[in-house]
């Protein structure tokens, strides 16, 4: 059945979580659309029939001739966008948004937007609790959680959204009160030409920003800026007037704005210099959008940062056992090796589990890492041998399985010792993703125990 062109309607590409808010909404506003799927039988087929039964469906092969008689596709951001049939969509006229701008063209009130390689949930859930602790009415969600289009049903005085690379690729009305790409490395170079045109989708979220928040230390998060938009920085150093650092007093670490230290690294719960960074990165924010820091501090006083973030898990005969499953791609891992090893006592060593679907990226940035840290690596999964040929830690071992990693993890471990799961790849060949395969590990751990 062929749709009856108007010019308000829509075809959603992907019956996903994010194609499901999409429909949600569009049904909200009395808007007309399609629905369709490159995949024969989709979870939320069903469910969705039995929800919008006068809802067209099509599933399987796109159709190039179907989906260009429409105005807009709104294209879900699991789906590639270079899809032959949405390329000759999109060249016969029809425009090719997300969900973001959607939401976007709805929200009353002011946005601060998330992105960057790694961290971007913990940065995000930390702006949302330090708005909560100011007594703020804030919706958290994008990327993380609740999806954007959703956070609309509750009435809301500031939106904190995570942002994916895969849904800038599809933003162009963002123009969000304070943006910011915490860091940027290699990841998703199986869906971008190379890092330049993965970075430039990631600057995306500076369009329109009143305050842009960079990192002073990643080159790849500093954006050319138009006149009158304010720049805002942090880092792991000193900062200078109105940047956010860090700055040693009395024999500590002090968080730092300015010449006013702001709060010592140990009256955080969260571990690790890479945590530090976050820690900035949100004041910054923060203060970007008029939290008072009295309740942005309050709240950094009590996150005890997010599963499968660098999550202390245990500690069992003096070793201490970190969940980092969320790290899929080297940068995350870096900083996980970085943030933590920093922290060991002298004779103490990190043993790190790694490996999965490796995405296409070279390892070769984990030796350095490894050599002044670990004398031992265990490599799991598809691309282990993949690794293995990239570093050169004293000792690399391999095993088949979570339960057997961490066996020999724990055989190899001594007290002051840290075990920490960071795999720096996709986790589809052995879980069904990466909370799956943090389970897995945590379950391990506490089978120890």
């Amino acid at each position: 059945m062929s749709l009856i062109t108007t010019d308000k309607q829509r075809i959603i590409i992907g019956l996903g979580q994010t194609g499901l808010s999409c429909a949600r909404y569009l049904h909200r506003k009395g808007v007309p659309f399609a629905i369709c799927d490159t995949r024969e039988a989709p979870a939320a087929a069903d469910s969705f029939r039995a929800e919008f039964p006068g809802v067209e469906l099509r599933l399987g092969e796109l159709d190039a001739d179907w989906m260009s008689q429409v105005q807009e596709l709104v294209i879900s951001p699991g789906i590639d966008k270079r899809h032959p049939a949405i390329q000759a969509a999109t060249s016969a006229g029809a425009a090719l948004i997300g969900d973001i701008d959607l939401f976007c063209r709805e929200a009353k009130a002011p946005i601060v937007a998330i992105t960057g390689s790694n961290a971007k949930s913990t940065v995000t859930t930390l702006v949302g609790l330090m708005a909560q602790q100011a007594g703020l009415n804030v919706g958290v969600g994008g990327n993380i959680g609740t999806p954007a289009l959703d956070l609309l049903l509750d009435p809301a005085e500031l939106y904190v959204l995570e942002l994916s690379s895969f849904q800038l690729e599809t933003t162009h009305e963002l123009r969000a009160a304070a943006a910011t790409v915490l860091n940027v490395s290699p990841d998703h170079l199986d869906r971008y030409a190379g890092m330049q045109d993965y970075t430039l989708t990631k600057q995306r979220i500076y369009r329109g920003a009143s305050v842009v928040v960079a990192n002073r230390q990643d080159a790849l998060t500093q954006p050319l800026l138009a006149q009158g938009v304010e720049l805002r920085t942090f880092g792991l150093n000193e900062p200078d007037l109105k940047q956010y650092g860090l700055r040693e007093h009395d024999g500590e670490t002090w968080l730092a704005c300015g010449l006013e230290n702001l709060l010592p690294e140990s009256a955080l719960k969260i571990r690790g210099r890479h945590n530090l960074a976050n820690a900035l990165a949100a004041l910054a924010l923060a203060d970007a959008v008029s939290i008072p820091r009295e309740a942005a501090l309050a709240a950094l006083q009590v996150f005890p940062g997010l599963e499968h973030r660098c999550q202390w898990i245990a500690e069992v005969n003096g070793v201490s056992y970190f969940n980092d499953s969320k790290g899929t791609n080297v940068g995350a891992t870096l900083a996980a090796l970085d943030g933590l090893g920093a922290t060991l006592d002298e004779g103490a060593q990190l043993i790190l589990i790694a490996g999965g679907v490796g995405k296409e990226q070279s390892f070769a940035e984990l030796d350095a890492p490894l050599q002044r840290f670990s004398r031992d690596l265990i490599l799991i999964g598809r691309d282990a041998k993949l690794i293995a040929a990239e570093v050169s830690p004293n000792r690399t071992h391999f095993a088949d399985s979570m339960q057997a990693a961490v066996a020999k993890a724990h055989e190899l471990a001594r007290a002051g010792d840290i075990v920490l799961l960071s795999p720096a790849c996709a986790s589809f060949d052995m879980f069904t993703g990466y909370a799956e395969r943090g389970q897995c590990f945590v379950q391990a751990v506490e089978a120890l125990t």
